[in-house]
Order: C-alpha cells, then structure tokens, then sequence
C-alpha cells in the first residue's frame, strides 16, 4: 500500500510564545486527490500550508492536558518533512517533489517569463549552473513544454514584471510543472486575482490534478471555489480543523454553524453565475475524472527560432 501524499498529525505551531496559530491539526490526503482549505482570515490556512511545505517549522511535542507529550508531524510521499519541531533529513529532496504556489506570484520582475520557470530546475542541475543561469536545451525545452500547458507559452521571453496577475500565476504553475512535482501545495492561489482570471487558474489545477494524477492542496478564501473544483475540504477556525468532509456538504447554512458571522466572508455572491474566463485553457472540471493522459513534456515543443541550441 502506497503512503499518503500528506500525512499532518498532531501538528501546532505557536508564535511569540502564546498565539497559538496551528492546535493539535491532523489529516491525511491520498495521492491524486484535490483538496481545499478553507477558513477565514488569521485561520491558520497560510501557517498549515507552509509548514506542510517544510517552510514554517512546526512546534516540539504537543502537551495535552494529561499524559505523555504528543510529536507532531508531517510526512510527504512517505517521508518526513518534519517532526516534533526538527526538519527532516530528507525534507530537501522532498521540496524537489513539492511545488508551492504562492498568492504574491514569486516570480522575479526583471527576469524572462521562461528564465522564472526554468529555476523549478534548479534542485536537478549543479549549483554552478543554476548560479550562472546555465540551462542545457532539454531543460529549456521542458520549461516551454510547461508554459505550453498552461497556455502561456506566446509570452516566454517578456519580462515577469509584463504579465498580468493571473498569467503570473500560471507562469508559477508552469514553475512547479518544471520542477516535476508530484504535490502542488497552492496557498490562496486565486486571493489577488479578478474572477475570470481565478477561474482559468483553478481550471489549470484541476486539470492537472484530473490528466496528470498530481496531488493539489489548495487554500481558499471562498467556498464556491471549494465547491465548484474539490470533491473534498478541510475546514479551519482558530488553528483548528473544525470539519474535514464531502464539500458539497458546505451549505450556508452550515457553515453559519462553523463559523457564526464569519461565515459570511467565505462566500463569493454570484460566482455560480459567472460566465466562463476569455482565457481559460480548458473547460470546467467534469464530476468524474477522464483517464490519466500522458505527461505534457513526453514530446517537448520545439524551441527552433525561439532560443539559441548551447554549446
């Protein structure tokens, strides 16, 4: 039996020595599934999603109220990431296996479109390399074949600081596709972007996770999204996972329980009436997944007047 792609037991995380932002949080996501997390502002939802990352370290043995302290963890693909407030040895070739995907973008303003997506190859190629922004033609090739899948490809050789928010946004996808990620971990995604432009990233999200098998993560402010692009969501208030569950059972109504007044916040009036974005590169996720299609890069674009061949 394979193991889990996440695996978070027990995990908290405390700040300035009291505010607690993560409390006892356990769950565990299969691979090949996409699951939201949902819950409102000061929630937990960035914390939970950096520390799965391996870039927040979580707190040492969690102390009940009675017996013997309890270690958080957290395990990726089988392996740790981190454990009772240490990260793992093997938590740097894990983050080879984990793209993060970032509301603010990350993408270097000065820098090509493709030269962004090309450093989701820099856990693969000599530190030298990937210092001089030497990349051999097959990374190169890959890099395009990315950008190619997620529908920007015309715009590889502008500057980052060129693209609008949600072409931005695939240009990181594009970077975790590069990397070869088996679990895109996508902290609120879609937060700074307008509704069509959202929609066609939650469209690339999905269709990865439908075609390719990748296991997504993605946290989210409103729950229509949750809604309309994961059979599942885990529910967070205060640090903790208040419900983990079918989100079709995410009614009004019971998130009113959840989340009292806050619950207003997480929906998105008129999103389920929304028209479909200009640039979306695929249609709207079906309720049953089509079977896995091959990798993108299987046969690479070529770059033939494009790029230069190296040396």
């Amino acid at each position: 039996m394979r193991a889990a792609a996440i695996k978070v037991s027990h995990v908290a995380k405390t700040f300035g020595g009291s505010r607690a932002a993560l409390a006892d949080v356990s769950f565990g996501i299969e691979r090949g599934e996409m699951v939201a997390l949902i819950g409102a502002s000061g929630s937990g939802k960035s914390t939970l999603m950096r520390a799965i990352a391996g870039l927040v370290q979580i707190d040492a043995a969690l102390r009940p109220g009675y017996g013997e302290p309890v270690e958080g963890s957290i395990e990726i693909l089988g392996e740790t990431m981190q454990r009772d407030g240490r990260i793992g040895g093997s938590a740097k070739n894990l983050r080879s296996r984990v793209g993060v995907v970032f509301q603010q973008f990350n993408l270097v303003p000065r820098l090509s479109v493709l030269t962004n997506v090309l450093t989701g190859s820099l856990g693969r190629v000599p530190r030298w390399r990937g210092t001089l922004g030497l990349f051999a033609h097959v990374e190169r090739q890959r890099a395009m074949a990315a950008l190619t899948r997620v529908g920007i490809a015309e715009q590889a050789l502008k500057r980052g600081s060129a693209l609008s928010g949600g072409q931005q946004q695939r240009a990181a996808i594009a970077r975790a596709l590069t990397q070869g990620a088996d679990v895109i971990i996508a902290d609120e995604p879609i937060a700074s972007l307008d509704p069509s432009s959202a929609r066609c990233v939650m469209d690339i999200l999905a269709d990865l996770n439908r075609t390719e098998r990748i296991t997504v993560l993605v946290s989210l402010h409103q729950v229509e999204y949750a809604l309309r692009y994961c059979a599942r969501t885990i529910a967070l208030r205060a640090g903790r996972v208040v419900y983990d569950g079918p989100s079709a059972a995410l009614t009004p109504a019971f998130l009113a329980e959840l989340y009292g007044a806050e619950s207003e916040a997480l929906f998105l009036p008129g999103l389920a009436d929304s028209s479909a974005p200009a640039d979306a590169i695929s249609p709207s996720p079906s309720p049953s997944p089509p079977t896995p299609a091959a990798a993108p890069w299987a046969q690479p674009p070529s770059l033939d007047g494009l790029l230069p061949v190296p040396a």
